[in-house]
């Protein structure tokens, strides 16, 4: 390949980041207000109940962070918060005192399962203006990306 093809090339994935980035963006703001207009809840306080409707046995805090993304603090912060609330449980394990592990109760999981039907009907509603000849290449092409991302990483471990 020509410097000058790489050149154009390089430019050509800088613009698609950006449009990622701003595409994120624009549907995370809008699924924001829509979470704090409707349930007057927050967009992570949404991803942790999440995580934890997909594990009935609960995760520990430690997992529930690295699964988020977050940090330990953050994850304790929200779920102390729903606890409060009645959404969430904490127990220690029975082989480390020191350790907690976090579930949703059975409210909670009721309270999830609303806010998760909204939620999709929002993104069906958001991405209302693509058909599935439009979707299905899309999601081919980020799986594709995520791919590459991942095999970048295990190289530079």
């Amino acid at each position: 390949m020509s410097d000058n093809a790489e050149q154009e090339t390089d430019t050509k994935k800088l613009g698609l980041w950006i449009r990622l980035i701003a595409n994120s963006n624009i549907i995370e703001k809008e699924v924001r207000n829509l979470f704090r207009s409707e349930f007057s809840v927050t967009l992570p306080r949404f991803d942790l109940m999440s995580t934890l409707y997909r594990e009935p046995g609960g995760l520990t805090m430690g997992e529930l962070s690295k699964r988020m993304l977050v940090s330990n603090g953050n994850v304790t912060g929200i779920v102390e918060r729903l606890q409060k609330e009645g959404l969430v449980k904490r127990w220690v394990l029975p082989t480390d005192r020191r350790i907690y592990s976090v579930g949703l109760t059975p409210k909670g999981r009721t309270d999830f399962k609303i806010m998760a039907d909204r939620h999709k009907e929002w993104i069906a509603d958001i991405l209302g203006g693509l058909n599935d000849e439009d979707i299905s290449p899309m999601i081919q092409n980020m799986d594709s990306l995520r791919e590459v991302l991942r095999t970048r990483k295990e190289n530079n471990k």
